[in-house]
C-alpha cells in the first residue's frame, strides 16, 4: 500500500507505468480528483487498474489525495473475483465492489492518519475469498515474480506437475494473461525499477535478461509507450519506495 498526495501550484499530469499487480486507486480528494485517460475514454474517482492496461495517463487539479493498493493477480482474483476480466482494462471501483466502494471511501476520508487508513483498508481486504485459485497457478505466479520473469514455461509446468498446455490454459483462465506475457511484464517491472534507480539502459538490459539494449527499448515502448530514458524519470514511480527510496511517500503493507 502507498498513500500519497499531489500538491502542485498548477494542474499536473503524468504517465502511469505498468506494474505486475492489479492496482486499486482510491481517490480521497475533496472536490475534483484525478482523471485517468485511456484511448477514447476517461475515468474519474476510484478505479481498479488491471494487468497491462495499455496507454494510461493521469491528470488532476492542484491537490489530490489517493490510497494505492497493489494486489498480486492471484489475490485480486480470489478477493475480487474479476482478475481475468480486469486484464487490459481500467474500471470504476464501484463496478467491482458496488456500494462497499463508497462506504470504504467514506471511512478512509474520515481517518485522521495514513496509518489508520492502512488499517481500515487491511481489514476490508481480509474478507473471505470469493473465488478459488489453483495452488499450482499461485505457485507459478510467485515463481515468475521471484525469478524476475526469467523462468521458462516448461520449467514452471514441471515444478507444479502439469503439462505446459494445462498450465497455459489454467493460468490464462484465472489470471487473464499467459505465463509468457506475465514473465515479460515482471521483467519489464524489474528493469523499470533499475532505470529509476539510475542504472544505464545497457546495464539494465544485461542484468534483467534482455538480449540487448534494443530489446529493452522495444519492451518499454510496448508496456509503457515510453523510452527507457523516459521510464527512468516517470513521476508515477515516485510513489514507489522501491524505485525511489529517498521519497517521503507514506507506505504500508499487509500480508
Amino acid at each position: 500500500m502507498a498513500g500519497f498526495g499531489q500538491r502542485a501550484c498548477v494542474p499536473w499530469g503524468m504517465a502511469m507505468v505498468p506494474h505486475p499487480s492489479v492496482t486499486l486507486l482510491l481517490d480521497l480528494s475533496e472536490g475534483d480528483g484525478a482523471v485517468y485517460h485511456l484511448p477514447g475514454r476517461d475515468r474519474r474517482g476510484s478505479i481498479v487498474v488491471g494487468l497491462i492496461p495499455g496507454d494510461l495517463r493521469a491528470t488532476g487539479p492542484t491537490r489530490v489525495d489517493c490510497l494505492q493498493i497493489r494486489l498480486e493477480p492471484t489475490a485480486a482474483a480470489a478477493l475480487l473475483g474479476v482478475s481475468t476480466d480486469l486484464t487490459g482494462t481500467v474500471v470504476a471501483l464501484e463496478d467491482v465492489w458496488g456500494r462497499e466502494a463508497a462506504r470504504l471511501e467514506d471511512r478512509l476520508r474520515a481517518a485522521t492518519s495514513w496509518d489508520e487508513r492502512f488499517a481500515i483498508a487491511a481489514r476490508t481486504l481480509r474478507r473471505p475469498p470469493v473465488r478459488r485459485i489453483d495452488p499450482e497457478v499461485a505457485h507459478a505466479w510467485r515463481r515468475t515474480l521471484t525469478s524476475g520473469g526469467r523462468l521458462r514455461v516448461d520449467g514452471l509446468a514441471a515444478e507444479v506437475g502439469w503439462s505446459r498446455k494445462r498450465l497455459w490454459s489454467r493460468f490464462g483462465s484465472q489470471l487473464g494473461t499467459t505465463p509468457k506475457r506475465a514473465a515479460r511484464l515482471v521483467r519489464f517491472d524489474h528493469a523499470a525499477h533499475l532505470l529509476a534507480a539510475g542504472h544505464p539502459p545497457a546495464t539494465v538490459a544485461s542484468e534483467t535478461g534482455y538480449a540487448d539494449q534494443s530489446h529493452l527499448h522495444r519492451d518499454t515502448l510496448a508496456f509503457a509507450n515510453l523510452t527507457p530514458a523516459a521510464v527512468a524519470t516517470a513521476p508515477w514511480l515516485a510513489i514507489d519506495d522501491t524505485a525511489w527510496p529517498s521519497q517521503s511517500t507514506k507506505t504500508g503493507s499487509t500480508a
